[in-house]
């Protein structure tokens, strides 16, 4: 094998897949990338056993078409440290990568490329496949990321649940705490589908939909969840096992039947939130939110720290007075991926849980907390 290829589009593929190869194994073929030159493509790909990855490589002139199969971490420190535009590959017979550029030359030892056994393709014309754009599924993924479960017994809501109902997709993550709910348009597939996906792959898939125009192509293949980010020969390619197990009934824990509704500006509501979070802390971590007809107070406290109030101006409020607390870092979560510029809360009592909604794309409900 040898190629030419633009350094920053490489550095850029062998991070990303990087990201999916193992910190910790004794496994040689799970620690490296592959590199395949072929057919005027280059693609890097990597495995962990749960996730496959397969990522093409713009900007690339193939020489000698070839394979290579090279530990992840030192490619990627020698790639990201050349300073030159281009960087070149070259391989020979003993299986060692040469990397050059214009003032340096490493030599890297491989294995044997056959060990790697490949990245999963997308399945051509699967009668089962749905589309959305890359900015559906990167608001879908953003909205609910934060709010999966990061250590539970309850090993399903370790992931985020995926459904297809008609032209809607719905992605549902919770914590027991809090739970997100966030709605966007598909086309094509089957009329119904459901399925858990683990964080990792989606952290993953947050940073290869960066490009909002590029059509994303899922697919459910048995106990995998398949996805292909853009078209064409260079598009890349995602493969993760599905996370067994039953989503607990959510919808029965959003409240139907709040009687206070109060739109803000959801900067501004961040930004309150925020500053009056400055004087919480372990044992008083609650923020109180004092809403009446035209302003919320909030107010924090610590003892060996002082207080806070901050004033809101609201938009529109409809209902009693009411005086709930909850916890900062979860609304902050929520207010932080919205991109919509106002929010709506619904509240019932201090004791009942507070719901965030921007229309009906995004719902966002929030157990409170005890403020005596």
């Amino acid at each position: 094998m040898k190629v030419v290829c633009d350094r920053a589009a490489l550095v850029e593929a062998l991070a990303l897949a990087g990201s999916v190869v193992p910190t910790r194994t004794n496994v040689k073929v799970l620690r490296s990338l592959a590199i395949n030159a072929e057919d005027g493509l280059l693609t890097v790909a990597a495995t962990n056993t749960d996730v496959d990855i397969s990522i093409g490589v713009p900007q690339v002139e193939i020489q000698t078409p070839g394979k290579a199969l090279i530990p992840s971490d030192k490619l990627n420190q020698i790639v990201r440290a050349c300073e030159d535009s281009t960087v070149s590959f070259e391989t020979d017979e003993k299986n060692h990568l040469v990397v050059r550029s214009e003032d340096a030359v490493f030599k890297l030892n491989g294995a044997d490329p056959k060990a790697f056994q490949g990245a999963k393709d997308f399945p051509e014309n699967a009668e089962n496949a749905f589309t959305c754009s890359a900015s559906v599924l990167r608001t879908l993924i953003g909205r609910t990321l934060f709010a999966i479960a990061a250590e539970s017994s309850r090993f399903a809501i370790s992931g985020v649940l995926v459904e297809k109902r008609g032209k809607q997709l719905r992605f549902v993550a919770t914590d027991g705490r809090r739970l997100a709910v966030a709605i966007g348009d598909v086309e094509g597939g089957p009329e119904d589908e459901t399925f858990i996906l683990p964080s990792k792959p989606l952290q993953i898939l947050n940073k290869l939909v960066d490009d909002p125009d590029a059509t994303v192509s899922i697919v459910r293949d048995e106990s995998q969840a398949i996805f292909r980010i853009g078209e064409g020969a260079d598009a890349a390619v995602l493969s993760t096992n599905l996370v067994e197990g039953k989503f607990p009934p959510f919808e029965d824990v959003i409240p139907k039947d709040q009687d206070k509704k109060v739109c803000f500006e959801s900067s501004e509501l961040g930004s309150a939130v925020r500053r009056a979070a400055l004087l919480t802390n372990e044992e008083s971590k609650g923020v109180r939110m004092n809403f009446s007809d035209d302003k919320l107070l909030l107010s924090s406290s610590a003892s060996e720290m002082g207080e806070a109030e901050i004033q809101v101006e609201l938009k529109s409020y409809q209902g009693e007075p009411i005086e709930i607390g909850f916890n900062p870092t979860y609304l902050t979560d929520a207010l932080r991926v919205v991109d919509a510029p106002e929010i709506e809360i619904e509240l019932k009592a201090p004791n009942k849980p507070g719901v965030m909604k921007v229309g009906s794309s995004f719902t966002y409900v929030v157990m409170p907390v005890n403020l005596t």
